[in-house]
């Protein structure tokens, strides 16, 4: 199968690739390179330019008339950036997608992945979201994501393209070879700044511990990467079947559990030579207590559920800091 993927040269949309290539399918990356980066297309059929090109995504159809389905990973990602410039995001993340979305019609595009976020729902009491929780975002990141996947539902309910959202919360680790990773230096999340800790010798604030979950910590739901990625191929394989019948559809993509900040320090710790040291502060402004994803639909649709432990994603994390400058020249 041949694959279009855009934002094909970003952190998840390169890992997509690398496993549709251990697949046996081809992918054909289309990124503009504002977030993504050059060396992750290497090897790879890769056109260069924003996904609203419409004379570059049909040039990219007329030189690849075979391929089948589109996965849509190009997008801004950056919570707070999206807080100081919501206009920016919403013109990036949803009028681009619309456009991107007209030109794939006007090329006979039948089926589109699009790779959503979690952070689109409302937790409930246990902390856990599925498929049917409230939909109520809290940045405009987020608001972003709910909105394309409005959008798409009402283009596919009336228009010849079905469309698969995918959801999911916080991607950590690497492409097992080290083809692709986090292309961040400095990542805001809490694995991050875990590393960032250990490797200058300082100690890491758990921030709140006084959440009402099992230890006090706050939750996140921290998926390996390549576990996402192989959820994508899953969901280009089993397109049909995961859509029920259906016009568009979402799934969740998660542990089912969620890690605390505790257990993710212990997890840590576990695996690394030099532990680091850890103290306990008040929670800061907007923090929340978290949320983490049940996954059942995914595992009956797609036969996916994560093969990666938590202490895996934070090694291959940890492998891929490495080499992240020698590979990102």
């Amino acid at each position: 199968m041949k694959v279009l993927i855009s934002g094909g040269a970003g952190f998840i949309g390169s890992t997509v690739a690398s496993a549709c290539l251990d697949a046996g399918h081809t992918p054909v990356i289309l990124d503009s390179l504002v977030t993504g980066r050059r060396e992750f297309t290497e090897g790879r059929v890769f056109y260069q330019g924003d996904i609203v090109d419409g004379d570059l995504v049909d040039r990219i159809f007329a030189e690849h008339p075979d391929i089948e389905a589109v996965v849509h990973c190009a997008a801004l990602i950056v919570v707070p950036d999206s807080v100081a410039d919501p206009v920016g995001y919403y013109r990036a993340n949803v009028a681009k997608s619309l456009e991107f979305t007209g030109h794939l019609l006007r090329n006979g595009c039948e089926k589109m992945i699009f790779s959503s976020s979690a952070s689109i729902y409302r937790a409930g009491e246990d902390f856990s979201v599925d498929e049917h929780a409230d939909v109520d975002p809290q940045s405009p990141y987020a608001r972003t994501k709910a909105v394309c996947e409005g959008m798409f539902a009402d283009i596919a309910a009336s228009r010849p393209i079905r469309i698969l959202s995918l959801r999911y919360f916080n991607p950590i680790g690497a492409d097992p070879e080290l083809r692709t990773g986090l292309q961040v230096r400095n990542p805001s999340h809490a694995l991050g700044k875990l590393i960032g800790a250990q490797a200058a010798g300082e100690v890491f604030r758990i921030t709140g511990t006084h959440w009402p979950t099992r230890d006090g910590s706050g939750i996140r739901d921290y998926v390996h990467v390549w576990d996402l990625a192989a959820a994508h191929v899953a969901a280009l394989e089993r397109f049909d079947r995961a859509l029920e019948g259906g016009r568009s559809s979402a799934i969740n993509l998660g542990t089912g559990t969620g890690t605390t900040v505790r257990e993710l320090v212990a997890a840590f710790n576990s695996v690394v030579d030099r532990p680091v040291e850890v103290t306990e502060t008040e929670t800061r402004p907007g923090d929340v207590a978290g949320a983490y994803t049940r996954s059942d639909r995914a595992k009956r649709l797609l036969d996916w559920e994560p093969a990666q432990s938590l202490e895996q994603g934070i090694r291959d994390s940890l492998r891929w800091v490495e080499v992240r400058d020698q590979r990102l020249a």
